[in-house]
């Protein structure tokens, strides 16, 4: 049986002329009185509600604030309390989250992130989910990896939180992958970079559980093959190493892997050695996977998320399959 969080009761914020009502934990009151105030005096249709950054309340000079960047990206207008229940240094530099959502009405596509919103913390920080939808669904768990950095979101997540944290969340972004059981067959072409491998091992994991359903119920949607590149400065910096080469080796004709690090100073650990690439993923080896079959995700640093999905559109690949997210 799924354990009650401390704090699930609910305000219902309702604006005029609409029948829409954002639906926001007790911890967030204070949040949600400005928001209704703001929403009211400026007669905010639906379509705008959707959008609304919280921007008022949330007050943060620096540009590449999470909520400046996807102000125009569509959200659900579900905030949803949660508990950390796990938390595990991924690699040096990054932490790994799990996190328990006892509502129901919390759901999410593989590649999509959350708002992180933080009693106490002005700032609200942007993560990407890295587990599969099937996770949330029999567990009602979902998995954060969050890199170290100054933003104040990251600091809190790396330096004070601790099991039974209690934040918010609310569902974002239009980078998914999310077929339906009737959908044409894809193959999925992953391009990762650093802590960009985040939606991406969402989807991997989600293509997975599709594939695992079809092999075991003779139905749903029918996945192809999936090619993941993966760059990072060393292998310590490689993140979900295991998981990604647990999935290879379960599912050897459907998944394959190449791992990339750039700026390797130590000898490579045998088990990692037929995965491994020194130097960085080049256009060559994406080119070699181009079918009119095929989607191509792309997920890691502007430069290189830039370089790619421009590759990918000179080689003549469709824009409605390539699917890019910038994170920083």
């Amino acid at each position: 049986m799924t354990p009650e969080l401390s704090w699930t009761s609910k305000v219902i914020c309702c604006f005029p002329g609409s029948t829409m009502a954002v639906v926001i934990p007790t911890l967030l009151r204070g949040f949600v009185g400005a928001i209704c105030a703001q929403a009211a005096s400026s007669r905010l249709t639906p379509s705008a509600l959707r959008h609304l950054t919280l921007s008022s309340v949330m007050k943060s000079k620096r540009k590449t604030d999470h909520l400046e960047r996807t102000a125009d990206v569509v959200r659900r207008e579900v905030v949803s309390a949660a508990k950390v229940c796990g938390a595990a240094d991924e690699s040096p530099s990054v932490k790994r989250l799990r996190l328990l959502v006892a509502d129901k009405d919390f759901s999410f596509k593989a590649g999509q992130w959350v708002d992180f919103f933080i009693p106490g913390v002005s700032v609200v920080g942007g993560f990407s989910i890295c587990s599969s939808p099937r996770l949330l669904e029999q567990e009602r768990m979902i998995e954060l990896a969050v890199k170290y950095t100054n933003h104040p979101p990251a600091l809190w997540i790396h330096n004070q939180c601790t099991l039974d944290s209690e934040v918010a969340m609310r569902v974002g972004g239009e980078f998914f992958f999310d077929p339906q059981p009737a959908d044409a067959s894809r193959n999925l072409v992953l391009i990762a970079g650093g802590v960009g491998i985040n939606p991406l091992l969402s989807i991997l994991r989600h293509a997975a559980d599709l594939h695992r359903e079809r092999a075991n119920k003779g139905r749903g949607y029918e996945i192809g093959t999936i090619r993941l590149f993966y760059s990072a400065k060393n292998t310590s910096e490689l993140l979900f190493k295991k998981n990604i080469l647990d999935l290879v080796n379960e599912f050897p004709e459907k998944i394959a892997c190449s791992l990339h690090v750039t700026k390797q100073t130590t000898q490579i650990s045998a088990d990692l050695k037929p995965y491994i690439t020194e130097g960085r993923i080049t256009e060559k080896e994406i080119r070699y996977h181009i079918s009119k079959e095929t989607l191509f995700y792309i997920c890691g640093p502007p430069p290189m998320t830039d370089f790619f999905s421009k590759e990918l559109e000179s080689s003549h690949v469709p824009k409605e399959h390539i699917y890019f997210e910038k994170w920083w």
